[in-house]
């Protein structure tokens, strides 16, 4: 009696197991083919078309992916509104902050290519302070760190030393003659 008592306790025992790792299984599964799903809209193209509607349902990294799309669609301010969305502190939020520079930096060169160049400056400023933020929070961003370095050749950042050689000091002739103890260079 006691031996059937085991045997059966074993069994249900390692029933329980099997029917729990099939739920684990089933459940793994339906994620995997949900990312494949999503993986073939994304190789398709077909992401960058979706309605702002049906964007809202998508999960985050097929919205950076519709975003990426509308981006090399030439969609520049579409993209850039996609791309702020997404802008959180996630490792793809950094990845979205990255790209929304380059839309901008996109845009002030065919800005600056146009007959209007000066109206460039702000979209370079804006993607220059954009790379700023991402490096501040990770340092180690090199495409930050390059994508800057090229928006600071396109527009270099004015010398704080220069700002302040240019400015002659306050009441300078005055300075020499009111101070005490001081020779005003005679022989």
């Amino acid at each position: 009696m006691n031996l059937r008592l085991a045997t059966r306790r074993r069994t249900r025992i390692v029933l329980g197991v099997l029917a729990a790792f099939l739920i684990v299984a089933a459940v793994d599964g339906a994620h995997w083919w949900r990312q494949q799903r999503w993986n073939r809209l994304i190789e398709s193209g077909r992401l960058g078309s979706a309605s702002p509607a049906e964007a809202k349902d998508l999960p985050p990294e097929a919205r950076f992916a519709r975003a990426a799309a509308q981006a090399a669609s030439g969609s520049d301010d579409v993209a850039l509104e996609s791309y702020r969305l997404l802008q959180g502190d996630t490792p793809l939020g950094q990845s979205a902050r990255v790209n929304s520079g380059n839309a901008l930096l996109r845009q002030a060169i065919k800005i600056r290519a146009g007959n209007q160049p000066g109206q460039a400056i702000p979209l370079i400023e804006l993607a220059k302070e954009t790379y700023r933020e991402v490096l501040r929070d990770d340092p180690m961003q090199w495409d930050a760190r390059y994508n800057l370095e090229r928006a600071q050749r396109l527009l270099p950042d004015p010398d704080e030393s220069d700002a302040a050689a240019a400015e002659a000091p306050r009441n300078a002739e005055r300075a020499a003659t009111t101070m005490r103890g001081v020779s005003p260079g005679l022989p």
